[in-house]
């Protein structure tokens, strides 16, 4: 089994950043990407980043130029830096891991972390 543990989630103005975490435990051994997922209220959960071991990555493109997600293999640690931040952006995050290599459906990711809230208001 695999553990994910989010953190970084708060209250932010639009314009701000915020840099969210997810540290790895466990069998880590057998997986090969990472991703961020995030939902918003009344909306289906939707890819953010994903990244692989080796540092390949994609990213969804309502983030692109704005997120990017980064990993510390050495901490086991998953990154996504957040800057300007609409309100848009408004959701939980939550940290995935599969064994597969940069899948994009939700139903390839085997673990999950419990999520973070991250809100972009005035």
């Amino acid at each position: 089994q695999v553990q994910l543990v989010e953190s970084g989630g708060g209250l932010v103005q639009p314009g701000g950043s915020l840099r969210l975490s997810c540290a790895a435990s466990g069998r880590i051994f057998s997986i090969l990407s990472m991703a961020w997922y995030r939902q918003a209220p009344g909306k289906q959960r939707e890819l953010v980043a994903v990244m692989t071991n080796d540092g390949s990555a994609n990213d969804a493109d309502p983030v692109k130029g704005r997120f990017t997600i980064s990993r510390d293999n050495a901490k086991n640690t998953v990154y996504l830096q957040m800057t300007d931040l609409k309100p848009e952006d408004t959701a939980i995050y939550s940290c995935a891991a599969a064994r597969l290599w940069l899948p994009t459906t939700e139903q390839h990711y085997a673990f999950w972390g419990q999520g973070t809230q991250v809100t972009v208001s005035s």
